[in-house]
């Protein structure tokens, strides 16, 4: 299952894989009726969301997320933006504990100054 908010991203996504269920939805308010072991926001998401939805996304993500399962987010580091330290902040308000992180999706090994993050976090079992 995927979902996005811009429609045209959505008809790449058809059809390159037109097996999946498809939503035109806002991260920050999307309600899917289920939850997931796990769930991955790859092509800088985290970046490109409307600023000041950022909180919400988390929340509303870990809410779609099963106790103990993961969610997976890459993104470039810019200076001067969305950082590292937000994110993880922002995740561990919403229920969310750091398990992994990398510099690039092929896990390669993360240290300061990567200009790349792919972190992993777990939803916590029991309270945020």
């Amino acid at each position: 299952m995927g979902v996005d908010l811009d429609d045209e991203m959505l008809v790449t996504a058809r059809r390159k894989s037109p097996d999946l269920v498809w939503i035109t939805a806002d991260l920050a308010s999307v309600d899917l009726g289920r939850s997931f072991d796990a769930i991955v926001m790859a092509g800088n998401v985290m970046i490109f969301l409307t600023p000041g939805t950022e909180s919400a996304v988390m929340r509303n993500l870990t809410g779609h997320l099963d106790a103990g399962g993961v969610l997976v987010a890459g993104f470039q580091l810019r200076p001067n933006g969305f950082t590292l330290k937000e994110y993880d902040r922002l995740a561990s308000n919403a229920g969310l504990t750091l398990i992994e992180r990398w510099s690039t999706w092929e896990q390669a090994p993360w240290t300061a100054g990567d200009v790349y993050a792919v972190s992993m976090h777990r939803r916590r079992l029991s309270g945020p």
